[in-house]
This record gives C-alpha cells, sequence and structure tokens, in this order.
C-alpha cells in the first residue's frame, strides 16, 4: 500500500501561507514598536508574544472560540456559508499565530540593533521614513529577518496543538506531518511515523541550515573587501550654498530629569566652537537644531525660516530642516560605497552625466579619489570622516552642525584633518556650529565660542576673548588653565589670593563682584630678581614629565611637605628645565601682573 503524500502538501501549503503572512505582519509590527511612545506598550508587547508563552492547546481554544460558530468571526461568516473551523484555512491560521511571535521578536531584535545615528543622519540628510525604513532599516536588518523568517516556517511547519484545536485532524483536508506523525505512532506504524519525522527534520533543518551558510558568506564578503558598483552615474549633488544671508538664532530650553539647558544665541558667523566639558550640553543643541530632539520650551530660527517654536507649535520636521550633520562616529551606512553614502541626500532630477562629474569632483576635493566603490569597513578613519563630511556638504545644508569631529582619531592624523577641515569650511558660507571639548581644536577651527557650563551659555564671544578674558573659573579651566585661587580685595589695584597665601598687584581696576584669580601655568616666569613685583620665593613639590615639556608643582613661601602641598603649576621647556633644575632653593617666580585673570 502507497503512502499518503497529502500531509506534505498540506503542511507545505499552511506553512508557507503562514510564513507569508507572517512575514509582513511582524516586520511591520516589529518595526511599529521600535518607534512607539505610547502608553500600554507593555501589554501590546505580551499581547504578540502570547502565543510564545501560551501553551498551544490554549491558543488552539482561544481560536476555536473566535473562528466557531458561536464567536464573532464564524457568526459574520454565517450567512456566506463558508467556516475557517475544520478546514486547512484553519490550519494556516493556527500556524500563522503561533509564528507570529518569533518572526515579531528576531526582526524587533534586528532592527534594534541598527545604530540610531545612521537614522538620525538620514533625516537630517532630507530623507523621509518611508525611504529610510527602505534604504537604512530594512537592508541593515535583513540578516536578522531572513533568519525570523525561516524559524516562523519552521515553527509553523511544527505546529500542532492549535490546528488540531482549530482544523481537526482530516486526513487529505487538514492532517499535517505533525498530526500523521501523532497518529502514527497511536496506531502502531511506528515506520510511518519515522518517515514523517525525517521529513519533517529535513525541511526545517534544510532552511536553518541554509540560511546560516548565506550569512556566513555574507560575513566573509563583507570582512573580505566588498567591491559594490559605488552607485556612479544614479545620483549627484551640487555643493552650491543658498544665495540667502545666513543667520541662526537659538533661544531654547530642554529640560529632563537630571538635566536642564538653557541657552541663547544667534551667529552669522562660520564656525561657531561651542566649547564645554562632557555633559555640559553642547550635543543636545545640535540635536535640537536638527530636529532629533524637541526643546521643551524656545525659538530656533535659520535664515529667517522658523524650524520651531514652542509657543506657535511649530517643528518642523528633520528631513526639512536643510542641516547637515556630521556626528562622533561618523555613521556612515555600512551597506553602501563611499559613492552611495555621498549621494544619499541628493537632490534629484540630475542629469546621468552632471552626477558622475559631480561626484568625481567631490571625491577629488575629499582627497578620496578611487574609493567611491569602496565600503566603510574598507576606510581609515580620516577617510571615514572625510566621506561623512562630504555627505553632509552634499545635501546643500544652510547649517553644519560638527560633533567633536576629531574624537575617534589618532594625534597625527587629528592635526592633518584639523587643517583641512579649516580649508574646508572656509569655503562653506552657511552656519556652522562646532561641537568640541578641545581647547586646541576651537581655538584653531573656530573665530568664535560659545563656553557651556552645566546647560548655561557662560561665555560668548571671540576666542581671543574667551582665552585671554575668561569671565569664569569654568571657562578658564576650559581654555586650559590650571592655576586658581579665591581672592579678597585689599585696593582698587591690589588682591590677596588666599590659596597662594600672597598678595597680588594687578594692571585692571578690581570688579567688586570679583571671586578668584587664575594665571596660565606656561605664563609663570622665573627669575633671579626678588625685587620685581609679584615674585615669590618658592620650593620644588613635584615634577611631570612629557615630550617636550617639565611640569613643576611649586610651594611658594616655604619647602613643601609632599607631592600634593604645592600651590602652583608652572610648564616650561626643556631646554629651561635643564638651565634651573640645578639651581639652589629658593627658586623665584614671578606672576605678571599683564598674565593674571581676574574671574567672577
Amino acid at each position: 500500500m502507497s503512502l499518503d503524500l497529502s500531509p506534505l502538501w498540506i503542511s507545505l501549503k499552511t506553512s508557507l501561507l503562514a510564513t507569508f503572512i507572517t512575514f509582513f505582519l511582524g516586520i511591520w509590527a516589529a518595526y511599529w514598536m521600535l518607534g512607539y511612545r505610547g502608553k500600554g506598550k507593555s501589554l501590546i508587547e505580551g499581547i504578540f508574544v502570547a502565543p510564545l508563552i501560551l501553551p498551544p492547546t490554549v491558543v488552539g481554544f482561544l481560536l476555536l472560540l473566535f473562528f466557531g460558530k458561536n464567536g464573532p468571526v464564524g457568526k459574520l461568516m454565517e450567512p456566506l456559508d463558508f467556516s475557517i473551523v475544520f478546514t486547512w484555512y484553519g490550519a494556516a491560521i493556527a500556524a500563522t499565530i503561533v509564528s507570529f511571535p518569533l518572526m515579531y521578536k528576531t526582526a524587533l531584535g534586528a532592527f534594534e540593533q541598527i545604530d540610531t545615528n545612521l537614522l538620525r543622519v538620514a533625516r537630517t540628510l532630507g530623507a523621509t521614513e518611508v525611504a529610510i525604513f527602505w534604504r537604512i532599516s530594512l537592508p541593515l536588518a535583513l540578516p536578522g529577518i531572513v533568519a525570523a523568517t525561516t524559524l516562523a516556517f519552521a515553527r509553523a511547519l511544527g505546529e500542532f496543538g492549535a490546528t488540531l484545536m482549530l482544523a481537526g485532524n482530516i486526513p487529505g483536508q487538514t492532517q499535517t506531518i505533525p498530526m500523521a506523525i501523532y497518529f502514527a505512532v497511536e496506531a502502531g506504524a511506528m515506520d510511518e511515523a519515522w518517515f514523517w519525522a525525517i521529513a519533517i527534520m529535513v525541511i526545517s533543518l534544510s532552511g536553518i541550515i541554509a540560511v546560516s551558510y548565506w550569512q556566513e558568506v555574507r560575513e566573509k564578503r563583507g570582512q573580505g573587501g566588498r567591491g559594490g558598483q559605488g552607485g556612479h552615474g544614479r545620483e549627484s549633488f551640487s555643493l552650491s550654498v543658498p544665495d540667502s544671508a545666513v543667520g541662526l538664532f537659538v533661544d531654547i530650553e530642554k529640560r529632563l530629569p537630571s538635566f536642564h539647558l538653557k541657552v541663547c544665541f544667534n551667529t552669522n558667523e562660520q564656525p561657531l566652537g561651542l566649547l564645554g566639558g562632557s555633559g555640559a550640553g553642547k550635543s543636545m543643541i545640535l540635536r535640537c537644531i536638527a530636529g532629533i530632539e524637541t526643546p521643551t520650551i524656545g525659538r530656533i530660527v535659520l535664515n529667517g525660516r522658523v524650524l520651531f517654536d514652542s509657543e506657535q507649535r511649530i517643528n518642523v520636521p528633520c528631513r526639512d530642516r536643510r542641516i547637515g550633520f556630521l556626528v562622533q562616529n561618523y555613521a556612515l551606512f555600512p551597506h553602501m560605497s563611499v559613492a552611495q553614502n555621498i549621494a544619499f541626500g541628493l537632490p534629484k532630477g540630475l542629469s546621468t552625466l552632471n552626477i558622475k562629474a559631480l561626484l568625481e569632483e567631490q571625491l577629488i576635493a575629499m582627497q578620496l579619489e578611487g574609493l567611491g566603490s569602496r565600503y566603510p569597513h574598507q576606510l581609515s578613519g580620516g577617510q571615514q570622516q572625510r566621506v561623512a563630511l562630504a555627505r553632509a556638504l552634499a545635501s546643500q545644508p544652510e547649517a553644519l552642525l560638527l560633533d567633536e569631529p576629531f574624537s575617534a582619531l589618532d594625534t597625527h592624523l587629528r592635526s592633518q584633518l584639523e587643517q583641512q577641515m579649516t580649508e574646508t569650511l572656509a569655503d562653506y558660507q552657511g552656519v556652522t556650529l562646532f561641537v568640541t571639548h578641545n581647547m586646541e581644536e576651537a581655538y584653531q577651527i573656530c573665530p568664535s565660542l560659545l563656553a557651556l557650563e552645566h546647560g548655561l551659555a557662560v561665555h560668548y564671544g571671540s576666542k581671543h576673548d574667551i582665552f585671554e578674558h575668561p569671565t569664569t573659573v569654568g571657562v578658564a579651566q576650559l581654555t586650559g588653565c590650571k592655576n586658581f585661587s579665591r581672592v579678597v580685595f585689599e585696593s582698587s589695584n591690589q588682591l590677596l589670593a588666599l590659596d597662594w597665601g600672597c598678595s597680588l598687584q594687578v594692571i585692571e581696576p578690581i570688579n567688586s563682584e570679583l571671586s578668584h584669580v587664575g594665571i596660565r601655568a606656561h605664563q609663570l616666569f622665573f627669575t633671579n630678581d626678588s625685587s620685581q613685583v609679584n615674585t615669590f620665593p618658592c620650593w620644588l613639590a613635584q615634577t611631570v614629565e612629557t615630550p617636550h615639556r617639565m611640569t613643576l608643582f611649586l610651594k611658594l613661601h616655604s619647602v613643601s611637605n609632599s607631592h600634593h602641598d604645592y600651590h602652583l603649576q608652572a610648564e616650561v621647556f626643556k631646554e629651561k628645565w635643564a638651565t634651573i633644575k640645578d639651581e639652589p632653593f629658593p627658586w623665584y617666580v614671578r606672576l605678571d601682573p599683564l598674565r593674571l585673570i581676574l574671574m567672577e
């Protein structure tokens, strides 16, 4: 007697249909939940994964109540003389329900692994949410989605309990392979049971092995040097800058449980440096301007266009703000070549010839010749930075936001790229904001600086003004000053430095609100003339050596008791150190009145 193969065809038919439905529903649910911030998220999540944790018979019982004669769906279908119960459609529905959680959770995990900076940058380049899904999220999540689809198929193929409850075990109509195995064992037909068991294992494992092999090959190709098409001849860009007068006005507050940002500034200079320590609010300002974060209250205006106004309820989406954003890790799209990355945010409608010519021109301008078909993982840190900058400029932004673009680079490469960045920004005529906590970067690249402390703007002015006359101890520290003392007013041109234990003459008239005096370590002078003004005897507490300089920790007026017992730090070149290190103590150090920094 020949073996009835109908369970094979019924299983394949129901599991393929279930997988097809689950594929779209699972991806949609995962992507929707990824961005969902409303109420009841935990409840929705629980409903989505419930079929994974409930016994299959319970799932089948609930489906039977829902689709049965007295159920809501059953009553709707009764006039059509159509029933889902005890049909292969019922088997497909049961398989869909139990396989959905696997598809949903695995796809959600794949989407969550995507660097959010990639999505943020895509929005600032003008991409719509639909474009971001198809061009960024889906390609990057594809390996996970393929794995999810395979798991969902295997789960649908092996479904037993819910299917038995809803569709029954009708040979040739609803009997799937798992049911054929169960009833063959029950009837003592062990050969038949073995046949179906081996068949379902071969089908399921073949799919899983094939997907694993595909992922392994894909990973090896990625590591071995992908040579993509580079996007030549498809898209292009123009680096022309808008003719309208550039200018940015920002007056915003952003209130968070542990942080409060409150700043107000305007600039039409380029670039303006945002200087501050970690947590000062520098990056938050950029994200608010770009539209990635929404201020609690305030107003942002760029070239006469209102980007955000809390009173008028204006909040222009990221994609429409015309903002170029270069983030710390560059956020290059890993599945796109250099040329495709640069071309991502370009205006459409240009001819193929113009596209190729302009793309080649930009590659040359950024010293990326011959790299258009390479992928981000094949580039050095400096090359990645230049690609990210080219991509940001390619979207013709009215404002360019640079968030610590040199933080991931070594010292030598940083120096080279700082000079190139300066030259590039000199040709860009839009507004530029440059975020950094490195004073040397800020000084070299930015004519004007906005110093930030704990979310507040504390000093706004030219770089010379901020470095020569910092208004607070915090700003002075940001600019590299290491020596501070509290002060007490003695006369119009004299004060007592409490922490240094000495009286100091100053040039500027003393403000009644003065609280501190400071002097930079490299502006202390050693002298043999102890009669000079602001000259004091000192003893050496300890030294710290760097490749070119020595840092000397000095105790004024008396011998130091320990390495930590000192008043001032002085920095001298090693040539100077060689001339003074053997001199007998006390040495004499002069605090030049012209070099003293007075702070409120």
